[in-house]
């Protein structure tokens, strides 16, 4: 099938791509005046060899992602999902999304990653990244379900919520699962369970952020050089110990550091296949270091992962 616009658009507005079982989102932009809605029709062959059209109407706005504090990727999502006309094409296409979400890794599954209240078992984490050319801390989740329609909604929130700062998730308004019509594919328990996903998401990514400032508060003052690990030896065909051994030492000054490669025990575990051209994929950590003083062990593994990233 074939969205066709009416005509062109003044903001980014999303096309749906429809198959047998599901659709995915893109990106088009255009020009109107018209900065609220624009209509669509749906044009595509019947069994004869006819056509058949349907139209609706395709928000196109940014008052809502205004008014309910969303991210660009998330209003962009919101739309799209309130565009649809039917319940269960709504239902169907997060089960889509949740057919797409890429493996990982088994250690997130961790009780402090937890999302309580929710029907089925929910693991979120995430790590933070700076962005090199504004120089913002962008935050980056990860997660995983094993309900599958719960893993759909995990995957909407993943999508539409990394990349942005710590602040700009916090201004996220639950009520977007209303403007989506989302709420209207789920039970009272699995909305409950979205809400309660969306309070962590937001939860771990002010977490980071504090993390961020103490370790950055710390390093004010300079640090005594004095007994600190200053260099390592690289080793050949290892670029993925090489990265992390240098931004630790780099960044946290360690007065102790010693990374351990245990990849070849994690052998058939999900993200066990690495680097493709070393085959590093688990490591063992034992780091001392000043930055850590007054830090909760948590925090002191949110600022690692920060760090090193994924």
């Amino acid at each position: 099938y074939l969205i066709q616009m009416m005509r062109p658009l003044s903001v980014a507005l999303f096309c749906l791509l429809i198959t047998a079982d599901a659709f995915t989102i893109s990106n088009i932009s255009g020009y109107t005046k018209d900065r609220t809605f624009s209509s669509a029709r749906i044009i595509g062959s019947n069994e004869g060899g006819g056509t058949r059209n349907k139209s609706f109407i395709c928000m196109a706005s940014t008052e809502i992602g205004d008014e309910l504090g969303l991210t660009p990727e998330l209003q962009t999502l919101t739309n799209a999902f309130a565009s649809i006309p039917d319940a269960k094409m709504r239902h169907k296409q997060l089960l889509y999304m949740a057919s797409k979400m890429q493996p990982v890794d088994p250690a997130i599954a961790k009780t402090e990653n937890k999302v309580p209240g929710c029907l089925s078992t929910v693991y979120i984490d995430c790590t933070l990244e700076v962005d090199e050319t504004t120089g913002r801390h962008l935050v980056r989740f990860v997660g995983d379900s094993d309900g599958l329609l719960t893993k759909g909604l995990v995957a909407l929130l993943i999508r539409g919520l990394s990349g942005y700062t710590a602040e700009e998730i916090s201004k996220v308004n639950p009520e977007f699962i209303n403007a989506a019509k989302i709420s209207q594919s789920l039970t009272p328990g699995r909305n409950n369970g979205f809400l309660n996903m969306l309070a962590v998401m937001k939860q771990k990514a002010a977490e980071l952020e504090e993390v961020k400032d103490d370790i950055n508060s710390s390093s004010e003052d300079g640090i005594d050089l004095q007994g600190i690990v200053v260099s390592f030896e690289q080793r050949e065909g290892k670029p993925m110990y090489n990265e992390i051994m240098g931004t630790l030492i780099r960044i946290l000054k360690p007065s102790e550091i010693e990374l351990l490669d245990n990849s070849s025990q994690h052998a058939g575990h999900a993200g066990s296949k690495g680097w493709e051209e070393s085959g590093e994929s688990h490591f063992a950590l034992n780091i001392e270091a000043e930055a850590f003083e007054g830090l909760s062990l948590v925090k002191r593994h949110q600022l690692i992962y920060m760090l090193i990233g994924e």
